[in-house]
């Protein structure tokens, strides 16, 4: 895969403070890749530094084999969409998507080209007169996109630009962007705190903390096969259980149960294992329990119904383990104090670092 931006050992200080610490990321020609992380872990800091709102401290930093250097935001191959849309309240959303090239001195025959052409792509062609007080919160965001499209970047950068949007449109969104970037073909970067946001849109997703990449995968890799114990928690919902390693194969939950997981750890070991609330089944306690998978005994705290599904708490000598059940005919629901057998399949347990 092509390279269309390549940052390597790339840091950022703020005097004494490490914003980005010796980061190393290629991202590929037409991929949609996100930096996925907590506030202050670097993720728009690198943003801005690839679209040179910032400079790098140390390390190097291209965009298709051109090293980018000091040079200035507009004197690169990108374009970025902020969180707020800064449209101009006057201005037709014509008019605000071509503002840039007229600031430039494109010609008009030119601007109009390149103007209907980038409000075709966001599907807002029949809106060009409209002012943006007339227009959606979501098709307010398509002008910001078209205003951005309309240079003809390398690489356009999203910084969290959904974050204003209400759950709803902003799930909506979230698949018209995808499908943007798709018709478009060139490299997205998208930064947002949000996992649901990254898993849906993402082609691959780096995960940071504390100034640090920790982990860049797709996102089925990164749900099913997080490394650490940060990225488990991090995406999604988990269940980290402390475990002692007693072979390649084997490991030891609290209570004494032995378990089967992958270890690749010598014995007596120290662990962590994580394991998906819907990778789990519960099973009547008064029964007995499956053959052929992972078994632990517990006792039903709680039931949480959530429409299509169902939370349960479990308190094991394990630790409390939280189960994820669909709502179907089929199910049996547990009440609170019943006993149960939560069993898994051996290939659902990741062990991960701390």
């Amino acid at each position: 895969m092509t390279a269309a931006v390549e940052l390597t050992g790339v840091s950022k200080h703020f005097g004494d403070i490490v914003a980005v610490d010796d980061l190393s990321l290629s991202i590929g020609d037409g991929e949609f890749f996100s930096l996925l992380g907590p506030s202050g872990c670097g993720k728009t800091t690198t943003l801005r530094m690839i679209g040179g709102f910032e400079y790098p401290t140390a390390g190097s930093l291209k965009i298709h084999g051109a090293e980018m250097g000091l040079l200035p935001p507009n004197k690169r191959p990108v374009n970025t969409v902020f969180q707020s849309y800064a449209l101009f309240p006057h201005m037709s959303v014509a008019e605000n998507v071509g503002f840039g090239l007229l600031m430039q001195k494109v010609s008009g025959s030119e601007i109009q080209e390149r103007v209907k052409k980038s409000l075709d792509m966001v599907q807002l062609e029949h809106r060009a007169d409209a002012r943006p007080r007339q227009l959606s919160g979501g098709q307010r965001q398509r002008v910001a996109l078209a205003r951005a499209l309309v240079n003809e970047p390398e690489v356009l950068l999203l910084d969290e630009p959904l974050g204003a949007l209400d759950l709803k449109l902003r799930q909506s969104m979230q698949i018209e962007l995808k499908e943007l970037q798709d018709r478009v073909g060139i490299t997205f970067i998208y930064v947002t705190h949000d996992q649901q946001e990254a898993l849906t849109m993402s082609d691959r997703i780096g995960v940071m903390s504390e100034g640090r990449l920790l982990q860049v995968d797709g996102p089925q890799g990164l749900y099913e096969s997080p490394r650490s114990r940060f990225v488990a928690d991090f995406i999604g919902e988990i269940n980290l259980i402390n475990a002692t390693v007693v072979d390649v194969n084997t490991v030891a939950l609290g209570g004494g149960t032995h378990v089967e997981a992958e270890t690749g750890r010598p014995s007596g070991v120290p662990v962590t294992i994580a394991i998906r609330p819907e990778r789990f089944a519960l099973h009547p306690g008064d029964g007995s329990p499956p053959e052929g998978r992972n078994v632990v005994e517990g006792t039903v705290t709680r039931r949480i119904y959530h429409g299509d599904f169902y939370f349960y708490d479990v308190d094991t000598a394990a630790g409390s383990i939280e189960v994820k059940e669909e709502n179907r005919p089929s199910v049996k629901r547990f009440d609170a104090g019943e006993r149960v057998f939560v069993s898994w399949n051996a290939g659902a347990t990741t062990v991960v670092e701390d």
